[in-house]
């Protein structure tokens, strides 16, 4: 069967390819793109922390390196850095991930764009997702690649410090590397997989409330907490939510180990995959981020 019987009979030819020009277009890479032309902030905000860093890094430092004599201490100014940088970049990054996703489909409404995006030829469900993959795959590859060029600039000053004072920088770039390896795992493992579901409930709640997007994300936590507190004297519910933050016994979701590997590497992508949590935790995004479409068609502008 061609393309010619399953057109609609009666309308023109050009009408006809209608279809297959939208195809072409990836409406899906174009709404991502739409994201980011509006929400600048999720790119600017980690620059500006590297920026920072590097500047820090430069006068602080490579001053106290070029200054003491002793060479181990020399040494340990250079590299303790790296570690501090990858931090901040990665919060940065998370930081940013967490505001966007309370204000993208609240901000829509709020200005009344969704009146023209509602417009176009583009499903609430793409639009969703589109959303979606910011914080799930954009930020997290672009605090990667980010966390790369500063460690790297880093790795060449720190290079040039120890091989002027007759140290050897072999091991300094063999660390990097594995702080590097460790960064990219805890990027797709924690900050994708494991928080998905707290991106999700953001969405859905920036889908939701008509004013004070912050504050209805929060209360429901905060009052289920109180409740089972006060009337059972227990906190399941807390433990829950310190669960799904810090992640399993065992487990450092906030560190980068000892040289850049994150702890949850000596335990093994299986382990992590074993975990009955993760799978709870992506079925729950998976409802939120459902609910946030069916919500996103049927609310209108505020």
């Amino acid at each position: 069967m061609n393309a010619e019987s399953n057109a609609v009979p009666g309308l023109p030819l050009e009408e006809r390819g209608a279809p297959a020009r939208m195809a072409a277009t990836h409406p899906f890479l174009w709404s991502v793109r739409r994201e980011l032309w509006e929400y600048k902030s999720l790119y600017l905000a980690p620059l500006a922390v590297a920026g920072v860093t590097l500047l820090g890094y430069l006068f602080a430092s490579m001053g106290y390196a070029l200054s003491s004599q002793d060479m181990a201490r020399r040494r340990s100014a250079l590299t303790e850095p790296l570690h501090f940088a990858m931090a901040l970049i990665m919060g940065a990054a998370f930081f940013a991930g967490l505001f966007y996703c309370l204000d993208t489909l609240h901000g829509e409404r709020r200005d009344r764009s969704i009146l023209f995006w509602k417009s176009l030829p583009v499903s609430d469900l793409i639009t969703v997702l589109a959303k979606a993959s910011i914080p799930f795959v954009v930020l997290p590859l672009l605090a990667y690649v980010i966390t790369l060029g500063v460690h790297f600039i880093m790795l060449l000053l720190s290079t040039a410090v120890l091989a002027g004072s007759g140290l050897n920088t072999g091991t300094l770039w063999s660390e990097a590397w594995n702080s590097d390896v460790g960064l990219f795992y805890h990027l797709m493992t924690v900050h994708v997989l494991w928080y998905a579901p707290m991106y999700a409930w953001l969405l859905l709640v920036s889908g939701w409330a008509k004013r004070a997007a912050f504050l209805w994300a929060a209360l429901p936590p905060l009052a289920i907490f109180a409740i089972e507190r006060i009337a059972f004297h227990t906190k399941h519910f807390a433990n829950l939510m310190q669960y799904r933050l810090m992640g399993p016994q065992g487990f450092d979701m906030g560190g980068t180990g000892s040289h850049g590997a994150h702890p949850m590497m000596h335990s093994g992508l299986g382990t992590f995959l074993l975990t009955p949590g993760l799978w709870n935790g992506l079925i729950l995004a998976a409802i939120f981020l459902a609910a946030a479409v069916r919500l996103r068609r049927s609310q209108g502008p505020l």
